[in-house]
């Protein structure tokens, strides 16, 4: 199994309860980075036994999957136990023996489509542009630093072909003029999008998804944006904002990032 084959896999034991192949899968150091979740393989495998025992069969639809060096990161939709559909990023990364030792994650619930009648997981599929892919990390990692990280916003347009921007995000409408137009609406509600660190960004072709930290209206949040670069100009977005848990709550201290 490749890597990727490894973690589509591991997901899929929440949904099939396959406790065996999950502790397969890990490695006995096993570190969780869901602060729901309390760390080491055990945990994972008894969340498995849980969800199988559950009256509500959990279901797994793994979207996109991209591997970069030691690291495989998905994006997913969950429906754990019936609690309600949740789209997901799953980062794993993997040890020398090829097995499972690290994991981070971002969910959200599913949300009906955006102003442009996009959902949070349709759009492109193939990866293409292998050859591409530092260069496409490096398009990235410019943009949020001086983007998403506001160093120098005046080059926001430097980064787009014009308005032609394909978004997946659920309050946001298709183009650049659409991304003002919600940064502006939040502006005037006196809500404020800021990234202060870059913890991750992982590519594979033309995707990259970049692992950020910062506040949203003042809450510490992790925000996980995957795009699609074309030709040297950022195509296509999707993303998962998620609230960190406040640090009483934590059920591992290994924290978010």
């Amino acid at each position: 199994m490749t890597n990727t084959q490894k973690a589509i896999a591991l997901i899929h034991t929440f949904a099939n309860g396959d406790t065996e192949q999950a502790e397969r899968l890990l490695a006995s150091d096993y570190i969780q980075h869901n602060l729901a979740y309390a760390t080491g393989r055990d945990a994972f495998v008894g969340s498995v036994a849980y969800l199988a025992s559950a009256p509500v069969r959990t279901t797994v639809k793994n979207i996109r999957a991209f591997e970069d060096g030691d690291k495989v990161f998905l994006q997913t939709v969950y429906n754990f136990a019936g609690a309600g559909e949740q789209v997901a990023f799953d980062i794993f990364r993997f040890d020398k023996d090829g097995l499972i030792a690290e994991h981070w994650d971002n969910l959200a619930a599913a949300s009906a489509p955006n102003p442009s009648g996009r959902t949070q997981i349709d759009g492109a599929m193939e990866v293409t542009d292998i050859d591409k892919t530092e260069e496409n990390r490096e398009i990235v990692k410019r943009f949020l630093y001086d983007v998403m990280q506001g160093n120098h916003s005046e080059k926001t347009p430097d980064y787009f072909d014009g308005d032609i921007y394909i978004q997946h995000n659920t309050g946001i409408a298709d183009g650049l003029s659409g991304l003002g137009a919600a940064l502006a609406a939040l502006e005037e509600q006196g809500v404020q999008m800021i990234y202060t660190t870059v913890h991750q960004v992982l590519a594979q072709g033309n995707f990259v998804l970049a692992v950020s930290e910062g506040t949203f209206g003042g809450a510490s949040t992790a925000y996980y944006d995957l795009w699609r670069v074309e030709d040297g100009k950022i195509a296509e977005h999707w993303d998962v904002m998620e609230k960190v848990a406040d640090r009483a709550s934590w059920q591992n201290q290994n924290g978010k990032f």
